[in-house]
């Protein structure tokens, strides 16, 4: 049985904390054999990334095998048929169109002092973009994580996935040859994330790390950033459904289960302030795990992480969402609206009964990519603005630096930075000389 809360009961706050803070999964021997990956990556270069994905992938590999060749490719896209292919134009475009209205504007100034001031935005260079491999991996990953990297001009991207015994997911492929990838190479792992950030004498390092994996590429990511940039440390999946009794039970239900059948640790939840609907609920659930195809997942993951919360009201609900900040919220009541103005803390918010988690994941057209563990209280999901940078434009005219300069220098003397402080006056001093002559 999942965890099973009511807001009314004495115990709640504590048993609602222990649930928060409960841990699913031990990163102390994943940090150490991550630590010990990198170093060989950054020591041995290509030497170590061959011996480490032949032991985990059982893939032999040499710098002109590396990555995929173009024959390689066409003859997976040919194993695509044309509704797979016509289904991930229709998210490819989706996508972009979503991720093209999110491109920021330069703005340049001039101030009332005189000074002109603003910014301008540029796109990173390379970036590394890391899918999960295997017959199991996933396209949608592929356009969520690359897409917004072609929106802001990212010049180069690649990409990483493993390969275990030589096979990739074609609809893989195919995903990464609609992009317009510049390389796929045949790597996972934290081995995969050391080459991206540090290179190898095969691969050149990038300047952002993208894209979801497991517990050793969240931890490499972790331990490389600063070298290079990432996006998020992402966790297990996880979502929460703020429902009323308007709902069919057996909806909700298949809801949970969608993030529930990701791994064992994804996390579902249901906030409803009615609990004979979250006994129909439950009941709805146990039925449907009889029959669903990843019903061992599904169920460990709802054993374990799953949770039932019974709560006095709709605003209720909402705080408490807001305490959890989810990755997925779905509002399925009878005026989503109202409880969503009250929602702070969502990676993404799915409105009303007809619109399904499941619909984000592919083709809505906003980026699947979200903070999960509660990160939601301070980050965003994956956007434009991740591939891109902004940097600040100021220019002086003699005006202007007379009327703030004084400023500054009383700012760098009481700093104590006297080379700050003349580096002003002498500028100062120059516009007055002249003044004079």
């Amino acid at each position: 049985m999942p965890t099973v809360l009511d807001t009314r009961d004495s115990a709640f706050a504590r048993e609602f904390k222990n649930f928060l803070d409960r841990a699913r999964e031990t990163d102390e021997a994943v940090s150490e054999a991550v630590a010990s990956i990198i170093r060989a990556i950054r020591q041995e270069g290509d030497d170590a990334l061959f011996d480490l994905t032949a032991r985990f992938d059982s893939l032999n590999l040499t710098s002109g095998t590396l990555a995929f060749r173009q024959d390689e490719i066409e003859a997976a896209a040919a194993r695509v048929s044309s509704k797979e292919k016509k289904a991930l134009k229709l998210a490819f475009e989706r996508i972009r169109a979503f991720h093209q209205r999110q491109l920021p504007e330069d703005t340049r100034w001039t101030d009332e002092a005189g000074a002109e001031i603003g910014w301008k935005w540029t796109a990173i260079e390379s970036v590394g973009v890391y899918v999960p491999g295997g017959t199991a991996s996933y396209p949608s990953s592929v356009l969520m994580n690359v897409v917004p990297a072609l929106v802001a001009g990212v010049d180069e991207i690649v990409m990483a996935a493993p390969v275990p015994g030589g096979e990739l997911n074609p609809l893989v492929l195919y995903a990464a040859s609609l992009c317009g990838i510049d390389s796929i190479f045949k790597i996972g792992g934290a081995q995969a994330i050391a080459a991206l950030a540090f290179g190898t004498e095969t691969i050149r390092p990038v300047d952002k790390i993208v894209g979801p994996g497991n517990a050793y590429v969240a931890n490499a990511k972790r331990q490389v950033f600063g070298t290079t940039g990432i996006d998020l440390i992402a966790g297990p999946t996880e979502i929460l459904i703020i429902a009323d009794h308007e709902n069919d039970p057996d909806w909700v239900a298949i809801d949970l289960l969608s993030q529930a059948e990701h791994d064992e640790y994804a996390r579902a939840i249901l906030v409803t302030p009615d609990r004979a609907f979250a006994d129909s609920v439950v009941n709805a659930i146990e039925n449907q795990l009889e029959t669903l195809a990843r019903q061992r997942i599904a169920a460990k993951s709802w054993q374990r992480n799953g949770a039932v919360i019974v709560v006095r009201d709709l605003a209720e609900a909402a705080e408490l969402s807001n305490r959890i900040a989810p990755e997925h919220l779905s509002v399925m009541t009878s005026e989503p609206e109202l409880v969503a103005e009250n929602i702070r803390n969502a990676g993404a918010l799915f409105l009303g009964r007809w619109t399904p988690e499941a619909i984000g994941d592919y083709v809505a057209g906003p980026n699947h990519v979200l903070p999960t563990s509660g990160n939601a209280r301070f980050s965003s999901g994956l956007s434009v603005i991740e591939f891109m940078k902004r940097t600040t434009i100021m220019q002086m005219t003699p005006g202007a630096l007379e009327r703030i300069g004084p400023t500054a220098m009383i700012l760098a003397n009481r700093e104590s930075l006297p080379a700050h402080e003349q580096s002003v006056r002498t500028r100062l001093d120059r516009i007055r000389s002249e003044r004079n002559d």
